[in-house]
């Protein structure tokens, strides 16, 4: 059986600055009609850096749709049609004051594709050299540095909870670059 859905119809219900969410009907592949709510994304980057010492960067930050205080990697939307590295590279120095040398591609991750269409490009990043910040005016985050171990015991402690946090860290890992 062929899986794919059909789009028949698309209803934009909102338009925002950062998203749109459509209402889609589609044919399934039964050959029946449903709907389907799908928010629209720029897409994003976000890399996982480590110093010379090999301690993480991560940032501290208010999420409000989660009303949490997360930690999580940098990260940022793309802008227009701004190519991910550059994304990356741009929101490490903005968010941290940091500027890495080494760039290395961990691909990319779908945040909730049931109903986004949002994908985050996964970088690492090494050799930082301190740059400017630049935080946008509605950002306020805190730098730290954590071991690889004291990461990897607050992802299983579900002390991160942010998914391109994790999948950056077991993608970094598993390529070796978290030594």
């Amino acid at each position: 059986m062929e899986l794919k859905e059909e789009k028949i119809n698309s209803i934009l219900k909102f338009d925002g600055k950062m998203i749109q969410l459509y209402l889609d009907e589609v044919r399934l592949p039964n050959g029946h009609n449903s709907h389907r709510e799908v928010v629209k994304h720029p897409g994003a980057s976000a890399v996982i850096v480590t110093n010379k010492d090999g301690s993480i960067v991560l940032e501290k930050q208010y999420r409000y749709p989660v009303n949490e205080v997360l930690w999580e990697i940098p990260a940022g939307k793309l802008d227009g049609n701004e190519d991910p590295l550059e994304c990356a590279k741009r929101e490490l120095e903005e968010e941290t004051g940091f500027v890495a040398r080494i760039w290395e591609k961990l691909g990319y991750i779908y945040t909730t594709p049931g109903f986004s269409d949002e994908k985050i490009y996964l970088f690492f990043a090494n050799e930082l050299e301190t740059g400017n910040t630049n935080p946008d005016e509605d950002e306020f985050v805190e730098i730290n540095l954590f071991s690889k171990s004291e990461v990897e015991r607050m992802i299983i402690e579900n002390k991160i909870v942010d998914s391109k946090t994790i999948a950056a860290f077991f993608r970094a890992r598993e390529k070796g670059f978290l030594n």
